[in-house]
């Protein structure tokens, strides 16, 4: 998908707003019309309302109220209808998808509050991806796809241990002054 920087995207303090790694994430990977598309972690919803933009039928969700209330918002706005909804990882999405897209928290810090999850992936950096990685099979339709945002901060060994035995592409990297981004897509 192409990033649109005509996008008005609200922002509120205790959300984590559009940033280097939404962006290579928007521009990394595609989605046909009439796709199934959830946003695990949407924040502001950028990445969903692309995703929409681009004709996909998208379910959305995070864990902070802030940011399922601004997603809302952002929504409105631009005009796109987005299925929003307060969750954590699957708690609130029994529903089956295509393509489930989560801009991980993978900074290797233990930070607490709202908006530190959006980063925080704990002391090894991996946060959510083991628990996303065992779930994500109830969740995805046959020939379904996970699209991660991985750092190269994060714990090499225990990241390459829970993506075993599933195929991964690269799909955009982006090297960073102190670390390197990269947007894998793993296959189920």
């Amino acid at each position: 998908m192409e990033y649109r920087p005509e996008l008005e995207i609200a922002a509120d303090p205790d959300v984590y707003p559009p940033s280097e790694d939404s962006l290579l994430l928007i521009g990394a990977f595609k989605v046909r019309h009439g796709e199934r598309v959830l946003e695990i972690g949407c924040g502001s919803g950028v990445v969903s309302l692309h995703c929409a933009l681009n004709g996909a039928q998208v379910v959305c969700g995070d864990i902070n109220p802030k940011a399922v209330a601004l997603t809302k918002k952002n929504a409105a706005a631009v005009g796109v209808r987005l299925d929003v909804r307060e969750t954590d990882l699957f708690s609130a999405v029994p529903e089956r998808f295509d393509t489930i897209v989560f801009n991980l928290p993978y900074l290797p810090v233990a930070e607490e509050g709202a908006l530190a999850r959006a980063w925080s992936g704990g002391p090894d950096g991996l946060g959510p991806l083991p628990a996303l990685m065992v779930q994500a099979p109830d969740h995805l339709l046959p020939h379904g796809r996970v699209v991660i945002v991985v750092s190269s901060l994060m714990d090499p060994v225990r990241t390459q241990a829970v993506l075993t035995g599933r195929p991964v592409r690269t799909l955009a990297e982006l090297p960073l002054f102190f670390e390197k981004l990269r947007v894998l897509e793993i296959g189920f």
